[in-house]
């Protein structure tokens, strides 16, 4: 089964197959499934937001996020970039995510991009980051979920730079339409992507 992508609004997203629920980044929730597993770019509060973290958690949830994570989850597991590891039939990859040149998401925190891997079905959520030359590692991805909306991320036309960087069969603009970024930014990014863009529709 092609595992299925809902975008949640911003960069928050829940990824489900027959039998899993993957949210990346819950943030502003209104209901929806309990997670399996959730996983945690970097601990900004649109992306690290604890109400949101209970929301879609269970008891069993399993929490990934970066080393910052400060104590007092339930079920929390830190990763670094370039760390690997299975959680829940899943193998997950942290790869950098930082801003060269701006002060937003320092390289020294070591926040997190993911490589989410099911069944071989592979999907790359950037997490806030620039055009970065260690985006030329991560490979084989089948939908990349990547920032357009600019100040604190990359603009329509480097999100475009690195979707040739990455080579993803299909690219999802996110980081648009709520604190930064506007449907044309998204519609900037499809226009000059040279793979398959789909913009996703906000889903409950």
């Amino acid at each position: 089964m092609v595992p299925k992508i809902k975008w949640l609004g911003h960069a928050s997203f829940r990824i489900e197959t027959d039998n899993k629920t993957i949210y990346i980044d819950p943030w502003k929730l209104k209901g929806g499934k309990k997670a399996d597993l959730i996983l945690i770019t970097h601990t900004h509060m649109d992306h690290f937001n604890e109400d949101d973290i209970k929301k879609a958690s269970g008891p069993d949830t399993t929490i990934i996020c970066s080393m910052d994570a400060k104590d007092g989850i339930r079920n929390l597991i830190r990763m670094s970039p370039g760390e690997r590891r299975e959680e829940e039939g899943i193998m997950i990859e942290a790869h950098r995510a930082y801003n060269p040149t701006k002060e937003f998401h320092p390289k020294e925190k070591n926040w997190n991009g993911y490589v989410v891997d099911i069944g071989g079905y592979r999907i790359y959520h950037s997490g806030d980051t620039d055009v970065i030359p260690e985006m030329k590692a991560v490979r084989d991805i089948d939908v990349a979920l990547l920032p357009v909306g600019g100040t604190y991320t990359m603009t329509p036309e480097e999100a475009a730079e690195a979707v040739s960087m990455i080579k993803p069969k299909k690219a999802v603009p996110m980081h648009w339409g709520d604190i930064v970024g506007s449907r044309d930014d998204a519609e900037r990014f499809k226009k000059l992507a040279d793979c398959e863009v789909e913009i996703l529709k906000i889903q409950e």
